[in-house]
């Protein structure tokens, strides 16, 4: 007597769909603890100093508080408290907006451009070594699902 295969019903893909969510966060959870790790060993430093300085690379001009905790999702005293450690190691610099006394633009410095390019250069092959089991096509196709799902949760 052979035995047929139950056809997966709306219930099997949904807890498919479950232990997928929970095998990317338990992944990702990893990943983001290693690049704790070996930001505090190899840098003294942090992943939300990290995570700034990364925000102020990608805008010359530098940013306001409230954008730069809009950058990063995270709420303005999150920032100012890291901000202020990168200021006093001359990482970053506070500038006053022109015609607002009362805001003033995050900048990195020379010094903090510098220490940036290299810790992302390290961060970057932490990443390739970590994700070493995924090739570029298949990295590449993941992403953009992932991106896909970022982009559908947003327009809700």
């Amino acid at each position: 007597m052979s035995v047929t295969p139950k056809p997966a019903t709306g219930t099997d893909t949904s807890k498919a769909r479950l232990r997928l969510w929970l095998r990317m966060l338990k992944s990702a959870r990893g990943v983001e603890a290693e690049l704790r790790e070996r930001l505090r060993t190899e840098f003294s430093s942090t992943l939300p100093r990290f995570d700034v300085m990364a925000a102020l690379e990608r805008y010359e001009n530098g940013l306001k508080m409230s954008a730069l905790s809009g950058v990063l999702r995270v709420s303005n005293g999150n920032v100012t408290g890291i901000v202020d450690r990168l200021a006093e190691d001359g990482l970053v610099v506070r500038v006053q907006v022109p015609g607002d006394r009362r805001a003033t633009l995050v900048r990195l410095t020379r010094k903090g451009q510098q220490e940036f390019a290299r810790q992302a250069a390290a961060h970057e092959l932490w990443i390739d070594e970590l994700l070493s089991d995924f090739g570029a096509e298949e990295a590449t196709q993941l992403a953009a699902r992932f991106e896909a799902v970022t982009h559908r949760e947003e327009g809700q």
